[in-house]
């Protein structure tokens, strides 16, 4: 099989159509997880691979894509006969159509069967070591069949399974392609751009093959593709969606588009693509409208793309936050909260009365403890141009998915944003659970990840600047270090702090500086009453507030009289921290404002 790939490079394919569209309107065809079917019916599963066989494709994935604990909903074990399953049945099919039309498999060659790998989706309580041994656990399971050809479709970088294809090469000597996910503009939903994904998999020797599926019809997949330069040495891949779908009765539903399909594949093809299929959307008469329309004996010669334009980028601009932190100087931030209706009255009133502070940035936090407020991004930009003071909106990644995220990120920077918090998000409140669900399809740190890619993609004459959340209380201090490692590793410039109220966590924070090498804004929050203590103290998640610092208080002080204690605490624990904070970051009770120049004034820094 090996000499026949190394001829592929030259030539054409034709390949298979998507499996779990076209296998859910069969009768008798599952209509969920099709992978569970090789297990309970494989005659089902033989079926539509035979169909796609009879199309025309010579190049049969696996129906395993989703073959994983996650997309199962089950233990390695049962993900992991899934995937075997799924590799016998192909291979049992494939073999038996080779032994019917042994004249046709002589004239072009033996059907190739690929274990179809997909991604197995992360959340937040997963670890990256935790994903590369799932994979390498289901590569096992494919190897201990017989697979000698794997096919990692729908992915939209190699950070995770880079790992695993040098495991697998080193285990074994078979074939590797990997096939990326991009949209109309030839992003992946990481903000990657096709031409350096393909750069990146180009650099890998362990890769046979490199290619796009999914996401995208023909139409978009070719203009992307013509504007590439595709390597030489690598057998090239192309799998679109035969459109983009529709929704109808509560079914994700395509248009019958298969002539036009055919025809595009063509235009796909004459730009030296070695291997054509399909993907969601088609079936096997997609299949056989590509086999009828591209010519399978022609040479396959790399299209060179025209040179771009030379376009003269203007100087970056240097952050002013960063620049100030980068100068020594201290850097002090306020938060407001956003309100929790559409009166934006008070909110603008505290945030126009800081102008006249000495504040550099106004942070906004994300719908805190997973209650609905104002959106921080647009609450940012009616307060950057209606104020002028620079802003800082927290991103959180509970509530929205990866698109929401990045047209959320866009749109801050088109009006002028350049700064944020990143934090993972408080979970959604025990009562509400069921009817409001978190999304989570990043973490803090893997959100920051994005975020740098976008910086290197979209935003590199003027990057975003962003830092990360640091919980100095965390009783395991060695784990909360490494993971500001991970962000600080991922872009995070700085770090804002838990509010501080004990020497204790001062002296947490001057050691991790001794050990981070970053810049940390301490958090300060003057209480303003007895009330507002004993609340922050036994009710708010991650603040510690000593039993002194609620005894500082009294039931019976006025409100003058709380803000006063309050104020007089947070000008100690700002002397304390004065010799280490690279700045203030005020969280204010109830958004009063003025609270943040009272401790900031004659020497409250």
């Amino acid at each position: 099989m090996k000499e026949w790939l190394k001829g592929l490079k030259e030539h054409r394919l034709l390949g298979d159509g998507a499996f779990g569209t076209y296998y859910s309107g069969l009768e008798g065809g599952s209509a969920r997880i099709p992978e569970w079917d090789n297990l309970r019916r494989p005659d089902k599963v033989e079926q539509v691979h035979r169909a796609y066989m009879e199309a025309g494709a010579r190049f049969l994935r696996t129906n395993t894509f989703a073959a994983n604990t996650r997309r199962l909903e089950c233990g390695l074990r049962e993900a992991g006969q899934a995937a075997a399953a799924g590799y016998r049945i192909a291979r049992s099919a494939a073999a038996a159509y080779m032994r019917e039309h042994t004249e046709e498999t002589a004239e072009h060659g033996p059907i190739l069967t690929a274990a179809d790998i997909g991604p197995i989706p992360m959340d937040i309580h997963q670890t990256a070591e935790h994903v590369i041994e799932e994979y390498r656990y289901i590569c096992d399971s494919f190897l201990s069949e017989g697979a000698g050809l794997f096919m990692f479709e729908t992915f939209a970088d190699l950070k995770y399974i880079k790992p695993v294809i040098h495991w697998l090469k080193d285990k074994s000597d078979a074939a590797v392609f990997v096939s990326f996910c991009v949209n109309g503009y030839g992003y992946s939903k990481y903000g990657i751009r096709a031409s350096r994904l393909l750069e990146d998999a180009a650099q890998m020797e362990e890769i046979d093959g490199i290619g796009f599926n999914c996401g995208i019809g023909p139409g978009h997949l070719w203009q992307v593709m013509r504007r590439l330069r595709l390597p030489e040495d690598k057998i090239i891949t192309a799998f679109p969606n035969s459109g983009y779908p529709a929704l109808r009765s509560g079914r994700t539903d395509f248009k019958d588009t298969r002539q036009y399909f055919g025809q595009r594949m063509k235009d796909i093809a004459e730009l030296g693509v070695n291997l054509l299929g399909g993907c969601c959307g088609t079936n096997p008469s997609y299949i056989e409208a590509v086999e009828k329309t591209v010519d399978f004996r022609q040479t396959a010669v790399r299209h060179i793309p025209e040179a771009s334009p030379v376009i003269l980028k203007k100087a970056a601009v240097t952050n002013p936050l960063l620049q100030k932190m980068q100068s020594g100087q201290k850097v002090n931030a306020v938060e407001l909260d956003p309100p929790y209706d559409a009166n934006t009255d008070r909110i603008m009133e505290y945030a126009n009365s800081l102008k006249t502070a000495p504040v550099d940035i106004i942070t906004f936090a994300d719908s805190p403890m997973g209650r609905g407020r104002v959106d921080s991004i647009l609450m940012g930009a009616k307060v950057l141009h209606e104020t002028g003071l620079p802003v800082m909106p927290h991103i959180a990644c509970r509530d929205k998915n990866a698109i929401a995220l990045r047209a959320g990120l866009l749109g801050a920077y088109v009006n002028g944003i350049r700064n944020f918090l990143v934090v993972t998000g408080d979970p959604v409140a025990g009562g509400d659970r069921g009817d409001i669900t978190g999304v989570f399809d990043f973490n803090s740190i893997t959100l920051m990840q994005f975020l740098k890619e976008m910086n290197q993609e979209h935003f590199r004459e003027e990057p975003i600047c962003y830092g990360g959340a640091l919980n100095q209380g965390r009783k395991n201090l060695d784990a909360e270090i490494r993971r500001m490692g991970k962000k600080i590793e991922a872009g995070a410039s700085y770090f804002l702090t838990q509010p501080i109220f004990s020497i204790e966590e001062t002296e947490r924070i001057r050691q991790i500086k001794k050990e981070v090498n970053t810049r940390i804004l301490c958090g300060i929050m003057p209480l303003v009453s007895y009330r507002n203590a004993c609340f922050i103290r036994n009710e708010v998640t991650g603040i510690q507030v000593p039993e002194q610092v609620v005894r500082s208080f009294d039931p019976g002080m006025s409100k003058e009289q709380g803000e006063e204690a309050g104020v007089r605490i947070a000008r100690r624990m700002m002397d304390e921290l004065k010799d280490v904070a690279d700045g203030y970051y005020f969280m204010l009770p109830f958004n009063r404002a003025y609270l943040a120049a009272r401790c900031l004034r004659d020497d409250g820094e």
